[in-house]
């Protein structure tokens, strides 16, 4: 059986996993005891978020399902940087590592809103020629 459709082609879901790794490096420097299961948890949560539900919403069939999640996804994005504003304001990361997670939030939802807005194109070019359902 040949694929013809793989999420994990997306560019979106690679920079989305660029995130993942990155803010997973920077809880690894967060005070253990105090954040374990406060601002750590929510990070982890939010951040693994973002590449699931692209993951999630190629699944789905209809138009509405996959924009749903891809909005999903963008929403958890920003919940990340909000998450690391805090972070950066009580000193967990430096100022260097603040802008560098930034930078490639705002590669993520570029490129989150480049996807949605395919989805919402009423051209059919601009859908996948193999199946065109499929994110």
């Amino acid at each position: 059986m040949t694929k013809k459709y793989n999420y994990k082609d997306l560019e979106a879901y690679k920079e989305a996993k660029i995130l993942v790794r990155m803010i997973y490096s920077l809880l690894q420097r967060f005070p253990t005891k105090e954040e374990m299961y406060a601002l750590c948890d929510q990070l982890r949560r939010a951040v693994i978020s973002v590449p699931s539900n692209l993951a999630e919403g190629s699944g789905r069939y209809s138009v509405k399902e996959q924009l749903h999640f891809i909005e999903i996804s963008y929403g958890s994005l920003l919940e990340v940087e909000c998450q690391l504003d805090i972070a950066h304001d009580i000193k967990y990361i430096s100022d260097d590592e603040y802008l560098s997670a930034e930078n490639q939030i705002g590669k993520v939802a570029s490129l989150l809103s480049g996807l949605r807005g395919k989805r919402l194109s009423p051209n059919p070019q601009s859908l996948s020629s193999s199946n065109p359902l499929i994110l």
